[in-house]
């Protein structure tokens, strides 16, 4: 896989679903919430196959039907299109 690109945060966000936020200019963040704890346990099991197909992973937290999601490339202290990629995974997953 090829280097990730550096993306400021104006452009990845205009490449995602609205319920993303920025974290300063370096993350991202976004909470997803499922019916119960099994959707979204199986949510962050699509997403961490995903993440290991991309080479990137997510920082997250699971609390029963509740993922929050903060996403940035640590490499370049920053977002990349791995963050986008990453991103929009989970937006698919997530409906």
């Amino acid at each position: 896989m090829s280097a990730p690109v550096h993306m400021p945060v104006a452009d990845a966000l205009a490449r995602l679903d609205p319920a993303w936020r920025a974290e300063g200019n370096t993350a991202l963040r976004r909470r997803f919430v499922f019916a119960d704890f099994s959707a979204a346990f199986a949510f962050m099991t699509r997403a961490a196959l995903e993440a290991e197909r991309l080479g990137h992973h997510p920082e997250w937290t699971n609390i029963y039907a509740v993922v929050d999601v903060r996403l940035t490339t640590h490499d370049v202290g920053g977002l990349t299109s791995l963050d986008v990629a990453l991103a929009s995974a989970l937006d698919r997953f997530a409906t």
